[in-house]
């Protein structure tokens, strides 16, 4: 089975630590039924198993990553390293239509690269400068990180200004 990009979130964040549900919910912004029914598959395809401890107040249960699961994940952030190692490659090629198009192409992979730390933010927001777009055109404005640039700031002329300052520029707080 191939994860789906949420997928791969969602084992990254109980890889991190995240063994409870709302805790899984706060690191990765997936909510509710949709978490729920994405953790089930994740469970049928026996990537992630429920487990039951002892705990002061009665039996905790905790979510962890089965063997398969680890394996599944380290698979995936290698395949996603690759992609991201291809992008930057085009960008250095200086071929702005090829790299457009394999990102295009591999769209809903980008949240997750950015929220496994593959993709560096600098380097991304600058591949979107050299072709004249913004980073709410390929990652959703709820995964941009806080502070991050989405449009280009301008002054009372209308001109691109400097951000120093006044407080524009980046201020990356990715939180987890």
């Amino acid at each position: 089975m191939e994860p789906e990009p949420k997928d791969v979130i969602i084992l990254s964040a109980i890889n991190k630590g995240a063994k409870k549900f709302d805790r899984i919910e706060k690191m990765t912004k997936i909510f509710g039924q949709e978490l729920n029914d994405m953790m089930e598959r994740l469970e049928k395809n026996g990537f992630i198993t429920v487990i039951e401890k002892k705990g002061f107040f009665g039996p905790k249960k905790e979510i962890v990553l089965t063997e398969k699961g680890q394996r599944e994940f380290e698979e995936r952030k290698f395949e996603l390293q690759k992609n991201w190692n291809q992008m930057v490659t085009m960008w250095k090629s200086g071929d702005k239509q090829k790299l457009q198009q394999y990102m295009d192409n591999n769209k809903s992979f980008l949240p997750t690269m950015m929220f496994l730390g593959i993709m560096d933010i600098i380097m991304f927001s600058t591949m979107l400068s050299f072709m004249g777009m913004t980073m709410s055109s390929y990652i959703p404005e709820s995964q941009i990180p806080a502070g991050a640039d989405t449009a280009t700031d301008t002054d009372d002329t209308g001109d691109a200004g400097s951000d120093v300052g006044d407080g524009g520029g980046f201020d990356i707080d990715i939180g987890f």
